[in-house]
């Protein structure tokens, strides 16, 4: 006789659960060109975030009915498109001016992590899951975004084509945005595009999509947990930006990473950027089991989250840099 217990493997959750913070707040998301003005640079930054993180926790707060809520804070480090410098000269400086302005990062991110984590195609598995809306009244006449890397808000123009025997000539038409409130404010968004060699590059909107569905808590990879923060336990950071976890935990006492709710503090160069997040998150079949956890969840806790994953995402631009 043993004390063996036997379980099918049926009866097990199929989507792995992650902890949730009532907002996560990211302090910035910079470029190359960023840290290369060297510190000064990051100075303004953090000086221009500092009031307007301090106002986010406070609807955060306010949100949570005046009780503690949990907050955790992030950056992301772009490494995707351009390797500069290291991680050990970088991040000490980031941190350095970020805590100078009175401001604490709780986790570090690669954007190189949102396109592959470990041998997790993320970016690829995110893409697999784009449903396209049709616009009303719309043919299929255009192929999917699967083939063509673009993804719209709406019915394109139609196409000129020299009219042939008998046939009129296509007039043209604007394009209409699928939910427009009198007037269409119309977006076609480049989700990638591939080299001659057939290597392709992600663009930013996408992996900036991808970002927001990681602090959402959102990303499965066969039920498991995508971008899973690591531990920061070394006494110093790597020469290779390889060698630096694609998320890292810096403060061993801070909220979990992931969020019922976002906020990210930008400079207004990155607005173009983030309608266009906006655009591609309203077309994604988002792994329902993660869903459904995020939403037992916060019934339990009485927190009030959007049905659309898009309206979970909020920003607080501010001019500069």
């Amino acid at each position: 006789m043993t004390d063996a217990v036997f379980r099918e493997t049926a009866a097990e959750p199929r989507n792995r659960s992650v902890p949730l913070a009532h907002l996560s707040l990211e302090l910035g998301h910079l470029y190359m060109e960023d840290f290369e003005a060297g510190p000064q640079r990051l100075r303004s930054h953090f000086a221009e975030v500092r009031p307007w993180a301090e106002a986010a926790r406070a609807a955060a707060t306010a949100r949570a009915g005046g009780k503690r809520a949990r907050i955790s804070t992030c950056f992301l480090i772009d490494d995707y498109f351009t390797r500069f410098s290291t991680p050990a000269e970088v991040v000490p400086m980031l941190l350095a001016e970020a805590e100078r302005a009175g401001l604490s990062v709780d986790y570090l991110a690669r954007e190189s992590g949102c396109a592959v984590t470990g041998k997790v195609p993320v970016a690829e598995a995110v893409a697999g899951r784009i449903v396209e809306s049709p616009p009303p009244g719309s043919y299929g006449l255009r192929p999917p975004a699967a083939q063509t890397g673009w993804l719209a808000n709406g019915e394109r123009s139609p196409v000129a084509r020299a009219p042939q025997a008998m046939k009129p000539a296509v007039e043209w038409q604007p394009p209409k945005e699928t939910a427009a409130r009198r007037h269409s404010v119309f977006l076609d968004v480049e989700l990638w595009s591939d080299d001659a060699d057939g290597h392709r590059t992600w663009s930013c909107p996408f992996l900036a999509a991808v970002w927001q569905l990681a602090r959402l808590g959102l990303l499965r990879n066969e039920g498991e947990a995508v971008l899973v923060p690591q531990p920061h336990t070394a006494a110093g950071f790597p020469d290779d930006w390889d060698e630096l976890p694609s998320l890292l935990r810096l403060n061993d006492r801070a909220d979990p990473f992931a969020a019922y709710r976002t906020c990210s503090v930008l400079p207004t160069r990155f607005l173009p950027v983030e309608h266009a997040v906006r655009v591609i998150l309203d077309q994604i079949e988002v792994d329902p089991g993660a869903l459904e956890q995020v939403a037992e969840r916060s019934g339990r806790e009485r927190t009030s989250v959007p049905d659309s994953v898009a309206d979970r995402v909020s920003y607080v631009y501010y001019a500069g840099l």
